[in-house]
């Protein structure tokens, strides 16, 4: 008798594990000063490749026996990184609102440093740019669309990681119990 397994439930507990792995990772950055390190987030990338294919095998051998197609396996993955992504959402705000006010002007600070060390943008842009990135860096706004963008990178991130994860059943050998 097979027993019909709820993704949400089973999944509950990884996207939780990335979801304060997320957070961890963030809190060491931030207190580190590394916050506005581009190679400090590549890092985290592949700490979240690593951990989505161990919780997708978890998931394939603990709740489907061992047999995972890629769809169902693509599924999981985005269901763990919606968790991640909705706590994810919620850290930023608090950061931003609660743990340091002031990150967002370091932030234009660092956006305003970018554009003069590129040297492509002219003054009367740099000045349009900055206050379009303003009006972008306010918590309400940055939780959702880090979000949205961490639901596209998660979906990303399961389609690749579910080639190597899918697991089927041999077709050939058919048990049919009732």
């Amino acid at each position: 008798m097979e027993q019909n397994v709820n993704v949400w439930k089973a999944n509950l507990t990884n996207g939780l594990i990335l979801g304060i792995t997320g957070i961890v990772f963030t809190l060491i950055v931030y207190f580190l000063d590394l916050t506005f390190n581009k190679s400090v987030g590549y890092i985290f990338i592949g700490v979240a490749i690593i951990l989505l294919y161990f919780f997708l095998r978890s998931y394939r051998d603990n709740y489907l026996h061992g047999n995972i197609t890629y769809g169902q396996s693509v599924g999981a993955g985005v269901i763990i990184y919606l968790y991640y992504s909705i706590i994810s959402a919620i850290f930023i705000y608090i950061l931003y609102t609660v743990i340091d006010t002031g990150l967002t002007n370091k932030m234009l600070a660092f956006v305003e440093e970018e554009m003069v060390k590129s040297g492509k943008v002219p003054e009367g842009a740099m000045e349009t740019a900055l206050a379009f990135q303003k009006k972008l860096l306010v918590p309400e706004i940055m939780a959702p669309i880090s979000l949205v963008t961490n639901m596209f990178y998660g979906t990303v991130i399961s389609l690749l990681v579910s080639i190597f994860v899918k697991k089927e059943g041999n077709p050939l050998i058919e048990t049919t119990e009732n």
